[in-house]
């Protein structure tokens, strides 16, 4: 029996916090919580001044987690923010910086923006099956989750917690199944609504794609939010997008809007790598029998015509839906999957193509 995330946690959710009596999970002092295979790793954040009280409560939760059925290690750390290196504030960045143009981020060789024209398509899934599977065939991969309205890449990834800042400006992303990762989410409550304007948006962009420490990349992926605005925008002027993939349904009115993001691509240089069809047929798991729910070859035929490569068909599975809400995208949990086959054909693709 394997070990899962939500498991981990609710076993964690019956400790109390011995400062504000509520458990450590609601606290949140548990943070960066990671599963590998068997093994269980997170990191209580507490009061440096209170390290003596929290000593027994470490070790008891770590004996918690290893009497759980499928845990066979498990680590737990005690960290602090000081006073003199508090985390990030990506809203302290309401002021955009400086016009000027796209510049490389540091240690980055690649960068792939993953988009769509309208929401719903699959996009975050997309995103962070291929960086799986861009993993799985050795690239050092990022995953930048750039959906500030909507960030969806922490649960995906089975990532939990606060990145930490050991100066206050440099931010150090968190990493599970072989992938690098930043998101919005980290720094705010699941359930917590990011109410920004345009130019704290942009800032906060700007910050974790230049001040996270992101270390040495192939290639890092960006998961757009929906649309045509200021996060496409800024992402285009302020870093070298080596090219761009658009998600779509089959149905004209996903293509509509699909075609919208692909000449936003167009006018500001960025290079098309290729289409994806995602939801594009469906197996009946009873009789076998294959429907198009939501039409077929309508992004096959939009990518013939701009002479872009399609570079898969996705099915609409439910393994796929389940496995991304269980913190370990398909290509994890079930590589040996049809569904986990197209994204990681796609990743070959790029690879191959020198893309990725």
């Amino acid at each position: 029996m394997s070990i899962t995330r939500d498991a981990v946690l609710d076993a964690l959710k019956t400790l109390k916090d011995p400062v504000s009596g509520s458990d450590i999970v609601a606290a949140g002092i548990v943070r960066a919580l990671t599963l590998e295979d068997a093994n269980v790793r997170f990191v209580m954040e507490i009061d440096p001044a209170k390290s003596d009280t929290y000593a027994p409560l470490r070790d008891q939760a770590e004996a918690l987690v290893s009497d759980l059925p499928g845990v066979e290690k498990v680590s737990a750390l005690m960290t602090a923010h000081s006073a003199k290196a508090p985390p990030p504030d990506l809203k302290a960045a309401s002021k955009p910086a400086q016009p000027q143009g796209p510049q490389k981020i540091p240690g980055v060789a690649k960068i792939i923006a993953v988009a769509s024209g309208k929401g719903g398509v699959g996009k975050s899934t997309v995103s962070a099956n291929l960086a799986c599977a861009l993993a799985q065939a050795g690239r050092r991969v990022g995953l930048l989750d750039a959906d500030v309205y909507g960030p969806s890449q922490p649960r995906m990834l089975g990532v939990s917690g606060r990145p930490a800042s050991p100066d206050g400006k440099t931010i150090l992303p968190l990493r599970n199944h072989g992938v690098t990762m930043m998101s919005i989410g980290l720094m705010t409550n699941d359930d917590q609504a990011v109410v920004w304007r345009g130019p704290m948006l942009m800032g906060a962009l700007q910050q974790m794609m230049m001040q996270v420490q992101w270390g040495a990349l192939d290639v890092l992926i960006v998961d757009l939010p929906p649309g045509t605005g200021d996060v496409q925008m800024t992402l285009a002027q302020k870093a070298e997008v080596d090219g761009a993939i658009v998600v779509s349904t089959p149905q004209d009115v996903a293509l509509i809007d699909a075609r919208k993001g692909i000449d936003m691509f167009q006018k500001l240089n960025v290079p098309i790598l290729g289409l994806i069809e995602n939801m594009s047929t469906h197996i009946c798991s009873n009789c076998g029998h294959e429907e198009h729910i939501f039409g077929h070859g309508g992004v096959a035929a939009e990518a013939e015509k701009l002479n872009v490569p399609l570079l898969a068909e996705v099915p609409l599975h439910l393994d796929v839906r389940l496995a991304s809400d269980g913190g370990a995208p398909i290509v994890v949990s079930k590589p040996d999957s049809p569904q986990a086959k197209a994204f990681q054909d796609i990743a070959a693709g790029l690879v191959e193509r020198g893309a990725a």
